[in-house]
């Protein structure tokens, strides 16, 4: 049992829960958080969710569930190693997509195009919609009622606008803090996740190639170690050691910089940490500089790629033409979420109702988005 940092969040510096519940028996309260995201619907519907590629396009590509898996993995790492809280880390990596739409980022931007008017739409302030409002679980609150710890967490970015309105959670926004040890430290893991990771999906789909990637430096120095290393190697047993060499190249940079950063600092509670100069979660400057490097490469030759492009036009197509149709005519809705969406429109006039409308598309999967559409669409399909 790894003992925690003062400054580590705990059950008894909690700031607790919207809702006053009793401590719950052989869990600590964010345990409890951990197996409600887990339980919760929004959840099991990640494995349906678009990383970069559609569902449907292979099954060995990374969905927005194994993706928010392998985040848990590696920031549970670190937690361990920093000696904060492993069970909040979890629990904000497991919940951190939760918000995201169909179709990856093509769809959010999509859906945030459409909402314009109405307030626009954030994939992290929905992520804490979701654990706050739209999870329908239990008699005596509404959402999973999780700790003020976790829900900073998962608000990891946030408008300035939209952070007035939040209230606790959003303050940080407002005056300049920071959020607790293992928020930032599982922004960092999603990074180091979401960039080895598409590199991994990238390569599989033939989008990138090893030469290619042989310029990019986070890259290229450990396919020459490995290639050097073991020059008969297979191409796919080849890719999975690289992969996993910088990963591990990321981890205990972020681990060594950071114990750093907290020595220089020395917080001595969790306040301690908020009120600091800034983030003491942090890449060295040059793992840092590797890093965006690496982003660059993927946001050329991967997101651009003509493929991709095809799909997020796609998808753009799918989300705006329901979100129009919805607007236009509620009465398309599903019987609940229509029920919902008048009871927003009633609340909050057309706001309301666009919320409303982009709740439900946003909890889509990509496939049953693809049906919807098909339902509305196509004349051949009249169920």
């Amino acid at each position: 049992m790894v003992s925690l940092k003062s400054y580590a969040a705990c059950n008894e510096t909690t700031r607790g829960r919207h809702h006053t519940e009793p401590s719950p028996p052989f869990r600590s309260e964010f345990q409890r958080d951990r197996d409600r995201i887990i339980h919760c619907g929004a959840f099991r519907r990640l494995e349906y969710k678009t990383q970069v590629f559609v569902n449907h396009e292979g099954d060995l590509y990374r969905t927005r569930l194994t993706h928010s898996i392998e985040v848990a993995q590696i920031a549970r790492s670190i937690a361990r190693a920093l000696q904060v809280n492993e069970d909040l880390t979890e629990a904000i990596a497991l919940a951190h997509d939760l918000g995201h739409t169909p179709f990856g980022h093509a769809g959010q931007d999509a859906l945030n195009y459409c909402m314009r008017d109405h307030g626009g739409f954030e994939h992290n302030l929905q992520s804490l919609r979701v654990v706050d409002e739209l999870e329908q679980r239990y008699a005596d609150f509404p959402g999973l009622n999780l700790t003020f710890e976790t829900r900073e967490g998962i608000l990891k970015h946030c408008s300035l606008p939209n952070a007035v309105q939040l209230g606790d959670v959003g303050k940080r926004f407002l005056d300049g803090t920071h959020a607790c040890l293992e928020a930032q430290l599982t922004n960092l893991a999603d990074e180091i996740a979401y960039n080895s990771h598409d590199v991994d999906d990238g390569l599989r789909s033939g989008m990138i190639t090893l030469e290619q990637l042989s310029d990019v430096q986070l890259f290229g120095k450990q396919l020459q170690q490995v290639t050097e290393r073991y020059p008969d190697l297979d191409r796919k047993r080849t890719v999975h050691e690289i992969v996993r060499r910088i990963i591990n190249d990321q981890v205990v940079d972020l681990i060594t910089t950071s114990q750093t950063a907290l020595q220089h600092e020395d917080p001595e509670t969790i306040d301690d940490v908020r009120q600091a100069h800034s983030t003491l979660i942090r890449f060295s400057p040059d793992m840092r500089e590797q890093n965006l490097e690496l982003k660059r490469f993927l946001r050329t030759h991967l997101y651009k790629n003509y493929r991709v492009h095809r799909m997020s036009a796609k998808a753009e197509k799918v989300i705006s033409s329901l979100y129009t149709s919805f607007m236009n005519d509620t009465g398309l809705l599903p019987p609940v979420a229509c029920n919902r969406t008048m009871q927003l429109e009633m609340e909050n006039g057309s706001d309301g109702k666009a919320r409303g409308i982009a709740d439900y598309i946003a909890g889509m999967t990509d496939r049953y988005a693809l049906r919807e559409y098909e339902r509305l669409f196509d004349p051949v399909s009249l169920t």
